[in-house]
C-alpha cells in the first residue's frame, strides 16, 4: 500500500521540528515523490547528513512502502 504525502510530511515534520516541507507526487502513483525540506537544524551539517536525518525520520520505510524519493534539502536564506 502506498504512502500519502500526508503521512511523509508529518513524520519528518516529528523528527525535524520547524521544518519546512513540500512533497509532490512525481507520478500520481503514491510510490514517487519528490521532497524539499528546509531547516535551520541542517546548519552546519554536509548534504550526505542532511538526506540521512531525512531518509531515518521515515523509519525505514525507503525502498519498502516508499519506492522513491527525489530529496533535496537546505537552510533557510
Amino acid at each position: 500500500m502506498p504512502m500519502a504525502a500526508d503521512e511523509i510530511q508529518s513524520m519528518i515534520l516529528a523528527a525535524i521540528p520547524g521544518a519546512r516541507i513540500e512533497i509532490t507526487d512525481l507520478a500520481g502513483d503514491g510510490d514517487h515523490y519528490a521532497a524539499r525540506v528546509v531547516s535551520e537544524s541542517f546548519r552546519g551539517l554536509p548534504r550526505v547528513r542532511q538526506h540521512q536525518r531525512v531518509y531515518e525520520a521515515l523509519g525505514g520505510r525507503m525502498g519498502g512502502v516508499l519506492h522513491a524519493l527525489q530529496l533535496t534539502t537546505a537552510t533557510p536564506a
